[in-house]
Parts: structure tokens; C-alpha cells; sequence
């Protein structure tokens, strides 16, 4: 299978010495570790989720282009403001996927495999959906998976106040504060060889969560967060 980026390097280029710039005058985050994130080759991007923001702040505080899965509705609105968003996502280099098909999880790992095999970076949320209580909730095997996969390091990410940008239910972010805090690279390839792998898969993705809830300061939920049926 073969996945084009919906955003050409060059687009995501403009976009970045734009946005960038105008987003941190005008939130002014506050961004810690950034150097922690390899400038070149695959790496997984893992971060706690409290926000819809989430996956717009991190790219443009990153040092280098991250590629997150987004929801095939933020493709498909029609008007002015549909074409906006879909340039949007596009050139911040998203992928539209569709959350309602039963095969979107497996088709998302190959996704994401397949950007990592062209040495990009890949971000992903183990929580699955976003928390909307605040606390962290247990991480689900993807990110282990494709990390034995691929062999990919994993930089754990806490996300604070991003809650805050954009709450449940409006339709334009608001100025508010966030902390983004890089985490020092887990590298995890060759270190759980003979060791099964439904063991191997959820021993990684306990230490990523661990790493993440360092940098959260999140009280842990010890379970699994449900997808709400609200958008």
C-alpha cells in the first residue's frame, strides 16, 4: 500500500515559517526539550491528548515536520471554510482517516509504518481519544507495536493547558497558555528479542506512558479511555 502525504513538503515549508511564527507571538507556548527530537530519520511522536488542538500545536512547535492521523470529516466540508480546513491539515501534512470503519485501526499502523519506513516522523496519541477529565488514561499497544516494528525511537510528549485552547463544543481556539515538553528519546529495538510479544507490546507501552505522565504531571486513570459519541 502506498500513502501520499496530502501536503507537499514545500506547502508544509511555507505553512511553518508562517504559522509558526504568528501562533507562538499570539500564545506565546512554552516549549521545553525540543532538541530531545531527532532532526533526521523515523521517530514516533508520543503525547498525551486533552485537546482537538493537540495535534496542530505540536507541529508547529516541533523542530521537523510530525504527520498525525486525522478524521476524514475535517476533509470533506464543503463552502469556503471546508476548503480552508482541508488546506489546513493538508499542509501540516495529516492524513485523513475514516474512525467509523472497523478496519481504520490496522489500516492506521500500516499508515504509520509506512511513514516511518520513509524516515519521517510519525505522531500518535496511546490514549486513543482525547481525556476529558484531565487525567491520563491507559495507553493502548499501537505505539509498541510500531516501535518493535520499525525500530523507530519513541520521544514521550506532555502536553499542559491545551485543554484550554480550544474546549468541547467551540468553534474557534481561544488565547490560553500551553507547556509542551519534549521527552528524552525511549529507544526500545533489540531490547525485547525471544521476549513474547504481547508481553514485549504492553512493558513499552507502559514505559511511553510513564514518560509521558512525567512530563503531564497527570494524575493516572488506570484504565482505558472510551471514544465519546460526542464530536
Amino acid at each position: 500500500m502506498r500513502t501520499n502525504l496530502p501536503g507537499s513538503p514545500m506547502f508544509y515549508k511555507v505553512m511553518h515559517a508562517v504559522i509558526a511564527p504568528l501562533s507562538r507571538a499570539i500564545w506565546r507556548p512554552i516549549v521545553e526539550g525540543a532538541g530531545n527530537v531527532p532532526l533526521t530519520g523515523p521517530v514516533i511522536v508520543a503525547s498525551n491528548h486533552l485537546s482537538f488542538a493537540d495535534s496542530m500545536v505540536i507541529p508547529i512547535v516541533a523542530p521537523r515536520q510530525v504527520v498525525f492521523l486525522a478524521k476524514e470529516d475535517y476533509f470533506t466540508g464543503t463552502g469556503l471554510r471546508g476548503a480552508a480546513m482541508r488546506g489546513w491539515f493538508r499542509g501540516l501534512g495529516m492524513i485523513p482517516v475514516d474512525r467509523d470503519d472497523t478496519r481504520a485501526a490496522i489500516a492506521s499502523l500500516d499508515i504509520a509504518l509506512e511513514i516511518l519506513g520513509r524516515g519521517e516522523a510519525f505522531g500518535i496519541y496511546p490514549e486513543g481519544t482525547r481525556s476529558r477529565d484531565g487525567r491520563l488514561y491507559r495507553g493502548r499497544t499501537g505505539v509498541a507495536h510500531l516501535a518493535l516494528t520499525s525500530g523507530a525511537p519513541v520521544v514521550p510528549v506532555g502536553l499542559v493547558g491545551t485543554q484550554n485552547l480550544q474546549p468541547v463544543g467551540s468553534r474557534l481556539p481561544r488565547l490560553a497558555r500551553v507547556t509542551v515538553r519534549f521527552g528524552e528519546p525511549l529507544h526500545f529495538a533489540d531490547r525485547y528479542d525471544g521476549v513474547p510479544l504481547g508481553r514485549a507490546r504492553r512493558e513499552v507501552t507502559e514505559q511511553v506512558m510513564a514518560a509521558i505522565q512525567a512530563l503531564s504531571g497527570q494524575e493516572p486513570a488506570g484504565v482505558y479511555n472510551e471514544r465519546s459519541t460526542q464530536a
